[in-house]
């Protein structure tokens, strides 16, 4: 049975949301500030965290960081704060989602229900492929740069996986969220860019001459293989 993990000092909507998402079928454990998701978190990794951003003790962005410098487990946010600009510092930290209060316990589990089922890619004629010093192996969905493992969140794997399975075709963002995201993601498109953003960021050691992620204006995205082994 999958764990989520809930992180919510206020106690009311930390037994609903537990209430629901038990109901829904997963295993659930309730924190109730920064440090004891943490702990909770390094001594038993979830399947996915629910995690607010205003916490005691560490705050949300503390704990997602913490998360994110061990593990690619899916994180959702969950927070008073409504602003676009807080939107996008959640997904580009690293957040699968991110949910607004006041908000509905169904809902909530919905995204936990796409979060979880976003899929994963069939690879035809190989289990793994290699950019020179860059490597995918997509039966255990590893990522290596010159040999050292890299941490990718779910979401962001996912949608690398997808263009390394297709090198040097372009897809739009529209495209991508289909493929990736699947056709019932209700976000913006700008998470396409954020996750483009952090990939290049983790692939930044990765030679030019190998290939890289391409933005080509106006059109969409593409994974420029140079060179494939």
């Amino acid at each position: 049975m999958k764990t989520i993990l809930i992180v919510e000092d206020e106690d009311a909507i930390s037994r609903v949301l537990a209430a629901y998402i038990r109901k829904a079928g997963y295993d659930c454990r309730i924190c109730r500030d920064g440090k004891q998701a943490a702990a909770s978190f390094d001594a038993d990794p979830p399947s996915l965290v629910v995690l607010d951003v205003l916490l005691p003790g560490m705050n949300g962005w503390e704990v997602l960081q913490h998360i994110r410098r061990k593990s690619a487990c899916p994180v959702i946010m969950l927070t008073a704060r409504g602003e676009v600009g807080d939107r996008i510092m959640g997904l580009n930290e690293g957040a699968d989602d991110y949910m607004s209060k006041p908000f509905e316990p169904d809902e909530v589990v919905a995204r936990i229900h796409a979060v979880l089922r976003r899929p994963t890619h069939s690879i035809v004629g190989s289990d793994q492929v290699t950019f020179g010093s860059f490597r995918i192996d997509f039966k255990s969905r590893s990522v290596f740069l010159n040999g050292a493992n890299l941490s990718i969140t779910p979401r962001d794997l996912s949608l690398l996986m997808f263009l390394a399975e297709h090198p040097n075709q372009i897809f739009s963002r529209e495209q991508l969220i289909e493929k990736v995201w699947g056709i019932d993601y209700e976000g913006s498109d700008r998470a396409v860019d954020l996750a483009i953003k952090r990939l290049r960021k983790l692939l930044l050691h990765w030679p030019p001459e190998e290939g890289e992620l391409r933005t080509l204006r106006g059109t969409g995205y593409q994974l420029y293989a140079a060179k494939t082994n």
